[in-house]
């Protein structure tokens, strides 16, 4: 039986995931996070099922030695090769994936037409057709797939003109279908928030799940009496790519953190 005060381990294939750990420790300050950024594979869009499969169970055997308590999938594309595998595999472990936000949106769409930015993995899934069966037979989905998005995002710099060009070309198509709401599928995404509120029109609803990940992890947490009650703090930070480099970008994306680690599984 894991104790309160374990941590809870958090991965993406980069630094995307970076936008939900800022909801987990936004919703539960008390938690001990430990956050693995699987830079050196990224991004996981464009690989097989398999070897991301692979990956996230090196990653799951790592929060399993570090004693974690709970595991989230801070990656759409890792969520959709691997959360079965990983359930499996632990069955009484607490896991938390993440999948695009397609009942909301349907929910909040006025103009019956919703769209979707996500990787090519997640857009070519099993799990993202069966959302668009489940929930969105009464409106229009249009995807979008942004390859070069997730490397750009990684690098740090959120306001470069080929960030801004590649992101244009992918939202303008969106609004000429006459999108009223966009899915970000990527946790990477969140992070152009700003930029997307230069491009698309006020009244259209920009729709992410990190919050929802954050609450599912709470509920999982709580029905196990597994809640953390203090003291807050900061995160420990992992990188499967050079330490330093994940470093150079917490300050932009999360706060500085001294605590990056050199992650070689």
């Amino acid at each position: 039986m894991a104790e309160r005060s374990a941590p809870v381990g958090v991965m993406d294939s980069g630094v995307g995931g970076l936008s939900v750990l800022a909801e987990i420790q936004r919703l539960l300050p008390n938690e001990s996070l430990l956050y693995v950024a699987d830079c050196g594979h990224v991004p996981y869009g464009e690989k097989s099922p398999d070897y991301i499969r692979q990956r996230c169970r090196r990653i799951a055997e790592f929060f399993q030695a570090q004693g974690a308590k709970a595991m989230v999938m801070a990656c759409n594309t890792a969520t959709v090769a691997a959360a079965a595998d990983l359930r499996e595999l632990y069955p009484d472990w607490p896991l938390v994936g993440m999948e695009p936000a397609v009942k909301p949106a349907a929910a909040a769409t006025r103009s019956g037409v919703v769209g979707v930015l996500a990787t090519t993995g997640t857009l070519q899934s099993a799990k993202f057709a069966a959302l668009l069966d489940r929930f969105a037979n009464d409106v229009q989905v249009v995807t979008q797939p942004c390859p070069g998005l997730v490397e750009l995002i990684e690098t740090g710099d959120l306001a470069s003109p080929q960030l801004r060009q590649l992101l244009q070309g992918y939202v303008q198509p969106l609004l000429a279908a006459g999108c009223d709401t966009l899915i970000l599928g990527c946790t990477h995404y969140p992070f152009l928030r700003p930029l997307l509120a230069e491009m698309v029109p006020a009244d259209v609803a920009i729709i992410d799940t990190g919050a929802a990940v954050a609450r599912q992890l709470q509920r999982l947490l709580a029905a196990r009496g597994l809640l953390a009650d203090g003291p807050a703090r900061d995160a420990a930070f992992w990188s499967s790519a050079e330490p330093q480099s994940l470093k150079k970008i917490l300050p932009v994306l999360w706060h500085e953190s001294d605590s990056v680690q050199s992650f070689q599984l």
